[in-house]
């Protein structure tokens, strides 16, 4: 499932591709057929992201109508230069105009909504590290009051929003923390340093398109080692390299299932 710089990436796509004009709007598919006949021939005006959900804002509705996007684990969205091909797949949502186009495939929602609907939405999620004005202090009061893990509490989209499973590996890895922690354990200088840490690694990975969460001195150039292939991207220190080596102590990244997900971890670097 896409991590929610992804989903930023996206907002700024459709918006840099469509915003400010009238849009043709389709759905191949048929399962969006109703929703797509209202938005056809109406101006897209702004584009929002909050988490994993993707918002699309029309013109010509009461205030806006919005388009609400929920990848999941197989929804993808293609863009491409004008005239748009003959559709491939099922494609719930296609938009046009007369650059470009956008093809939205198997979405787990895909639906249009209410500002009134977009807001609840907003309500039921916790605080996005890419969105500039979330505070960070709604999610803390909630993990100071956890006896849960760390781990599981990162993934928790009412308390954080956008956080994966690559970034809860990777940053608690940064930080030293011992995964299986209650997070009332936590105290408020950890916190600090983990929020801060998610603005600036989902930034980044929000203008490059990939997650690289590795510190300078730690990079394959400067240890000296190959770079890491995987369909993922990007250089990272425990996600998805159990049984090998620990770029900084040497010892072995382990893995685990928590919570239906798995989680990687270096014990020897994250002590309790």
């Amino acid at each position: 499932m896409p991590e929610g710089h992804i989903i930023h990436l996206l907002a700024a796509e459709y918006g840099r591709r469509f915003t400010g004009g009238v849009v043709a709007a389709s759905s191949p598919q048929g399962k969006f057929s109703d929703s797509a006949a209202l938005l056809d021939g109406q101006r897209m005006a702004v584009t929002d992201a909050h988490g994993k959900h993707l918002f699309l804002g029309f013109e010509g509705f009461d205030g806006h109508g919005w388009v609400r996007v929920h990848l999941g684990l197989y929804g993808k969205v293609a863009f491409g230069p004008a005239p748009a091909p003959a559709p491939v797949g099922a494609v719930r949502l296609r938009l046009e105009n007369e650059r470009d186009y956008a093809d939205l495939r198997g979405p787990t929602a895909c639906e249009l909504i209410t500002a009134g609907e977009k807001r609840a939405v907003h309500d039921r999620l916790g605080p996005d590290p890419l969105r500039p004005h979330d505070d960070p202090e709604r999610a803390w009061s909630r993990i100071t009051r956890s006896r849960g893990p760390i781990a599981a509490l990162l993934m928790d989209q009412k308390i954080i929003a956008g956080v994966g499973n690559v970034y809860r590996a990777e940053v608690l890895f940064r930080h030293g923390i011992d995964p299986y922690r209650p997070g009332r354990e936590l105290s408020r200088a950890e916190w600090d340093a983990i929020w801060a840490d998610l603005v600036a690694l989902m930034r980044e990975g929000a203008a490059s398109g990939r997650i690289d969460t590795v510190r300078p001195e730690h990079t394959p150039e400067a240890m000296g080692r190959p770079p890491r292939v995987d369909d993922h991207g990007g250089e990272v220190y425990v996600y998805r390299r159990s049984g090998q080596h620990c770029h900084i102590c040497g010892g072995e990244i382990r893995t685990a299932d928590l919570e239906a997900r798995n989680l990687f971890w270096c014990p020897a670097c994250q002590r309790r």
